[in-house]
């Protein structure tokens, strides 16, 4: 049998949503490439929009076909001032002669090809990103916030729908209107069936002939009235009526740990910036609500906004449980691990004062691990120090806590992909 499939997706204006999913798919190189350099210039929280892309054209150039003219032929072109029979017209200049287009020196004329441009949404911005990546044992937790709505029943309404009448009140209702409208009449009703009844009893005469004849006229009138009241009137209608019901949803907490000692340079501050970055847009993919959570520090830890997190920079040594500490003391204070889903993010060096690192390994086996969906610990340092060997005895025993190294920009990427894989997927 002939089946007819219509895709009755809403589209934008001017839009169309077969095109726009073919051309992702033949460029999905170039798209991800330029999705990946995105990142270079924004923020944490900047991330949640989209990005305008720009593709070479020769890159989504396509074929042409035409008919060759063939043989040797002489044309005269109409309005041809310049030329006559006989003629040779010179063939275009080009090719790296340097007044071709696109290749050559640098010209004060002509026009130059722009690269095509190409906007996606936030949506889609996301989905080249992860498309391949989930979050690992993500557990549902006591859900408290409501940015979704769900229809419940909520009694009954007057006016409504015909899907949604309810045959039973409304005829519930019918049956009550009539009995409260035509009490009165059904009262009066028996009391002049009586008094007829007592009146055929007594011997006829003119006067009360008369008499019965008007009580039977009022009789009549009367069952008339009730014969008119209505068996089941627009008013008796009822309808099951829905309300909209806030649906909660699933809130999470990612808590940015990062060391700003004196061995942390800027380039390293940027690795860790960029792993945070893909950390809290994969997130954004499963949780409508994210707070941030920025935690620096040297010797002391301390909670500081985005720009001071990133920016500023410390002299001295580095004691890492003093960050941990912190985290622990503001989960207690603010995220209960009911309400929240909870993950960290920790990036350093892996310079730490000796005496501590042992302490670090205790903290997270204790109090944060428990209570975290997911530790991740990124080393943007190839040697291996205390901490990382402190950090590694973690791994077996916790299979939420992660650890790799990344030293340069190009790892980044794929050391995330390696720590949020899907489960199963190579």
């Amino acid at each position: 049998m002939l089946q007819q499939i219509i895709d009755r997706r809403l589209a934008g204006k001017n839009k169309s949503i077969g095109n726009r999913e073919r051309f992702l798919r033949r460029h999905q190189d170039q798209v991800r490439e330029a999705v990946r350099r995105a990142v270079d210039g924004r923020g944490i929280r900047d991330m949640e929009r989209g990005e305008d892309i720009r593709i070479p054209k020769k890159d989504i150039s396509e074929p042409v076909f035409g008919h060759g003219q063939g043989g040797t032929r002489e044309y005269v072109h109409p309005g041809n001032q310049e030329y006559v029979t006989g003629d040779q017209i010179e063939r275009p200049k080009g090719g790296g002669s340097g007044k071709g287009s696109g290749k050559g020196q640098a010209s004060d004329s002509g026009e130059g090809e722009d690269d095509f441009v190409f906007h996606l949404s936030k949506e889609e911005f996301m989905q080249i990103f992860f498309d391949d990546l989930a979050l690992p044992r993500m557990t549902q937790t006591q859900l408290a916030e409501t940015p979704e709505w769900k229809s419940h029943r909520a009694g009954y309404s007057s006016d409504g729908t015909p899907a949604n009448l309810s045959v039973v009140r409304s005829m519930r209702g019918a049956i009550g209107r009539r009995l409260a409208i035509g009490a009165g009449s059904r009262g009066e009703l028996r009391r002049l069936e009586e008094e007829l009844a007592a009146l055929m009893e007594q011997p006829a005469d003119a006067a009360r002939l008369v008499e019965r004849k008007l009580l039977e006229e009022k009789i009549e009138a009367l069952r008339g009235r009730l014969a008119r009241i209505p068996y089941l009137d627009p008013i008796d209608l009822r309808f099951r009526n829905r309300v909209r019901i806030a649906v909660p949803t699933t809130k999470a907490v990612m808590f940015c740990l990062m060391d700003v000692s004196g061995s942390m340079d800027e380039a390293r501050k940027e690795l860790s910036k960029r792993f945070f970055i893909l950390l809290y847009l994969f997130l954004t993919r499963h949780y409508e609500k994210i707070d941030l959570v920025f935690i620096r520090h040297h010797t002391q830890a301390q909670e500081v906004d985005e720009e001071n997190f990133f920016h500023a920079r410390e002299t001295g040594g580095t004691v890492v449980s003093s960050a941990l500490v912190l985290m622990d003391q503001i989960i207690k204070a603010r995220y209960s691990p009911t309400e929240w889903n909870i993950y960290g993010a920790q990036a350093s060096d892996g310079d730490n004062w000796h005496h501590d690192s042992g302490r670090c390994r205790e903290l997270l086996t204790t109090a944060l691990l428990p209570a975290c969906r997911y530790f991740a610990y990124v080393q943007v340092a190839e040697e291996e120090q205390n901490l990382w060997e402190e950090y590694t005895r973690l791994q077996e025993s916790h299979p939420h806590f992660a650890m790799r190294k990344v030293t340069q920009a190009s790892q980044i990427y794929p050391v995330f992909r390696e720590l949020f894989k899907k489960e199963g997927q190579t």
